[in-house]
């Protein structure tokens, strides 16, 4: 877990950005309805969350560095012995500062007396606009109402400042604990699709294997990070499947993208496999066009190489690969160039790893691709998808879909694959599947 420590220095590097005459503000997350009076699992907004280390909703971080009374102040829920027996203790003021590092804390019910005052000594406010509108509606109420006040020595900021671009730069490099966390959510859900290969056999419904990871994830204490994707037969063509509920046949294939969250941060492990245990001769042959495009990615990343070099590689392969197989006509070249394999590969072959399954992070700094440095994680993950009645292939081609994820660190020295522990090859695939059946 990222300890007290880390926190502070996440919050002192930040106040190092927005700089004295600046206040910096991040609301927690809200609590979401679900139905009548049953919310939604809360989970915690990852940028207050990473600057904090709070989990609780109703709550509001302010930085101001120089500001003598303390630099960091929270607002968070009152103590309610009342409400507690409902919903479970509450940390209060005094708390968040004992044991969360505010210096200041305060009942967010006396939100709308306190934080206003702190805006009216500030120059700049630093804010994301736009991810929670109800909260921007208060805080411009709060700084409308500053400017319309006109008293001698009453002050309003002058600016609005994005927050999102500093914080978002500042997550993108993982800390040693981070990268701890991560690789809890990975080795956990390792686990889970190991589990999930061995118990899977013709017959079986999707959800029934979406269940032995939840089972996976929960008896480690975790939770999914994502919605999982369980698709079997044409159900592995489409990329953002959730309905969960086909009955598995002999001779599909299942593709699975599933991973859970450890301290809020997430592993996102894709494999695809025959439901029976054995490829038939088509799967086999466009899952190893996705092995030689994953290989070719992986190969492509080191610190100086650019964000898209992965990328291309893996269209590389794989335009290679259908070429070979008969599905792609023309010369390399001329397929990249009007981007014929896009009926087959849609998606790009990885996005940023961290708090969030896309995690933050620019991918161009102007407009050039941003370099890869240590520090950063990402995914690999390159596919082939190929649903029923695609016009212009043969009929052993379709109904195929096979996508092959990992999640992978860039280091001084090339790179970790974090999730190298999941068997990739075809043969391992064949020897794991059933096997607890």
């Amino acid at each position: 877990m990222v300890n007290a420590s880390e926190f502070t220095r996440r919050r002192r590097q930040l106040m190092r950005m927005i700089g004295r005459g600046g206040v910096g503000i991040l609301p927690a997350a809200p609590a979401k309805l679900r139905n009548r009076d049953v919310e939604y699992p809360y989970r915690q907004d990852s940028d207050f969350y990473y600057v904090t280390g709070f989990h609780e909703p109703e709550s509001i971080a302010v930085l101001a560095p120089g500001r003598p009374q303390g630099e960091y102040v929270l607002f968070c829920r009152d103590r309610d012995p009342q409400r507690e027996a409902w919903d479970g203790t509450r940390a209060g003021p005094e708390r968040a500062v004992a044991e969360f590092g505010a210096s200041d804390a305060f009942p967010i019910s006396d939100v709308d007396d306190i934080l206003p005052g702190i805006l009216e000594q500030a120059e700049r406010v630093y804010y994301t606009m736009g991810a929670n509108p109800e909260f921007d509606t208060r805080l411009i109420g709060w700084v409308t109402a500053l400017r319309n006040r006109g008293s001698p020595g009453t002050h309003a900021p002058d600016a609005f400042i994005g927050l999102e671009h500093m914080l978002h730069d500042q997550r993108l490099y993982k800390s040693r604990a981070e990268l701890g966390c991560l690789r809890r959510s990975v080795a956990v859900a390792v686990g889970a699709h190991r589990r999930a290969m061995a118990r899977c056999r013709p017959g079986l419904y999707e959800y029934e294997i979406e269940a032995e990871f939840l089972h996976e994830f929960r008896r480690n204490g975790l939770h999914p990070s994502y919605l999982p994707i369980v698709g079997s037969g044409p159900n592995a063509c489409v990329l953002h499947y959730s309905a969960n509920n086909r009955r598995m046949q002999d001779g599909d294939l299942l593709l699975v993208d599933a991973g859970c969250e450890s301290d809020c941060y997430a592993s996102d492990i894709t494999r695809t496999w025959p439901v029976s245990g054995r490829f038939t001769p088509e799967q086999r042959a466009i899952y190893e066009v996705v092995l030689e495009a994953q290989g070719a990615a992986l190969r492509a990343i080191a610190p100086g190489n650019h964000w898209n070099e992965p990328h291309d590689a893996a269209v590389g392969a794989i335009i290679r690969g259908l070429r070979r197989l008969g599905i792609l006509e023309g010369t390399p070249a001329a397929i990249a160039r009007n981007g014929d394999y896009r009926r087959f590969f849609m998606h790009r072959t990885g996005h940023w790893l961290g708090m969030d399954v896309h995690d933050v992070g620019d991918y161009k700094v102007g407009d050039q691709w941003r370099l890869l440095e240590p520090g950063m994680v990402m995914t690999v993950e390159p596919g082939i998808y190929i649903p029923p009645g695609t016009r212009g292939v043969a009929r052993r081609w379709q109904g195929i879909g096979v996508r092959i994820e990992d999640d992978v660190l860039v280091t001084r020295g090339g790179i970790e694959v974090l999730s190298r522990n999941l068997p990739r090859e075809p043969e391992e695939i064949e020897a794991l599947v059933g096997t607890a059946a």
